[in-house]
């Protein structure tokens, strides 16, 4: 069997176990019950490494502590924070992780149904710059998970490093391993004051140098129609099709503001899930727009499009209710300046240039600076999120407990919060 470092024996074990959410369940936390496999295994490795108030939640959270170095105790609390649930719009259990050597071309993942599932550098130039490399992917029938189990594996590496060198300089470190992230949950149900940070870093951006402290405003509008069924054969004047009411609301959204035409800065309308028949018919749609006036106006002219159909019935039709889920969190974190230029630091001690970009989604930090943890989002190292085509590098990964190392021990020195 090859030998591996740390941390990639622990995202490789993260990976085979089985921890997709469902946001067809989304109204219970966990979404599915395998995501306590994340947490119990997790649980059990975080006694290993030494950390102290290990405490595992009827809803899937793992938290713990582990204590300050010597001279940093009166010191900030540092909170890191990673997600164990995986996307649920791809197969994603049963997940088989390869190691490969990647020698130039093709990425090749594996063959599905007699078609080979592959990236190459038209798709990821990226890895123009990772030939003779290591790089973990699938089998080609799954995503990978590295959505954020790259980001857990890389704080549960940094924990066993200190648990080894209890002087690596560090604050104390507040952990959290949170579920279902990818359906908009995260960390809502975190216990902040048990908790006990002050500021922190989530581990769930993608490629190596990413660092994000913008992200969307961000809401679900969920749609409903109401018809009127009778038999085909006796419908005209009579029947009301809530499907072709779907339909004429939808073509009300703009076109141009569907996501595959948009990028940078520029929000989106996503018709993200429909389903139902000539009785009733249910649209969920996804607004977000970093600009919070944009956003305002994305959300009245859902309630518009709802009110010009009813008009247009004479009866209501069609009822929205629109549900908040975050907001951008540069707001924030833009207010401690030093969550931003100690990441910089950390990632040019470890030879690797830091880039900032907005973030077009969100993360558990967008949940937690709104509820009053300023918390900025840095690399977990994965590529192609979210699709069979994932995939990470062993030298990405590698490089990220280092930065991590780097990066609390930056805290363990007073921070200029003026």
């Amino acid at each position: 069997m090859p030998q591996y470092s740390d941390v990639v024996e622990r995202f490789l074990r993260y990976a085979r176990t089985d921890s997709q959410g469902d946001p067809l369940n989304e109204t219970q936390v966990p979404s599915t019950q395998c995501q306590f496999n994340m947490t119990y295994l997790l649980a059990e490795e975080l006694a290993e490494v030494g950390a102290l108030d290990i405490t595992t939640t009827g809803h899937a959270y793992v938290t713990a502590h582990v204590p300050a170095s010597e001279g940093a105790e009166d010191l900030p609390t540092l909170a890191l924070n990673a997600h164990i649930d995986t996307e649920a719009s791809v197969p994603g259990n049963g997940v088989k992780p390869q190691v490969v050597t990647y020698t130039g071309g093709k990425l090749v993942m594996g063959v599905v149904n007699d078609r080979e599932v592959f990236t190459d550098p038209t798709i990821n130039p990226e890895l123009n710059d990772m030939v003779g490399e290591q790089i973990i992917c699938t089998d080609g029938s799954t995503l990978l998970g590295a959505d954020d189990k790259a980001g857990v594996a890389e704080i549960m590496a940094l924990l066993e490093r200190i648990h080894k060198d209890p002087s690596i300089a560090h604050p104390r470190l507040a952990i959290s391993f949170v579920p279902d992230e990818e359906i908009g949950h995260g960390a809502s149900l975190l216990d902040l004051k048990e908790h006990g940070a002050t500021w922190g870093y989530t581990l769930d951006g993608g490629p190596l140098g990413v660092m994000n402290y913008e992200t969307f405003n961000a809401a679900q509008a969920r749609v409903h129609f109401a018809g009127f069924s009778v038999h085909p054969g006796t419908a005209k004047n009579r029947m009301v099709n809530a499907i072709d009411i779907a339909c004429e609301f939808n073509s009300l959204m703009p076109g141009a503001a569907k996501p595959q035409y948009t990028d940078g800065y520029e929000g989106y309308i996503l018709l993200h899930r429909q389903q139902g028949n000539v009785e009733e018919a249910d649209s969920l749609y996804i607004l977000r727009d970093h600009d919070a006036q944009k956003f305002a106006a994305k959300k009245d002219l859902v309630l518009e499009a709802a009110k010009y159909i009813n008009l247009k019935y004479g009866k209501e039709v069609v009822s929205v209710e629109i549900l908040d889920e975050y907001r951008n969190m540069a707001e924030v974190v833009t207010k401690h300046p030093h969550l931003i230029e100690n990441a910089r630091k950390a990632y040019k001690d470890n030879g690797v240039e830091m880039w900032t970009e907005p973030m077009r989604g969100g993360t558990d930090g967008a949940q937690l600076c709104f509820r009053g943890l300023p918390c900025a989002n840095i690399s977990a190292g994965y590529h192609n999120a979210h699709g069979v085509k994932e995939f990470v590098g062993v030298r990405e990964l590698e490089t990220m407990v280092d930065v991590l190392q780097s990066l609390v021990g930056l805290y363990a020195q007073p921070q200029n919060e003026a």
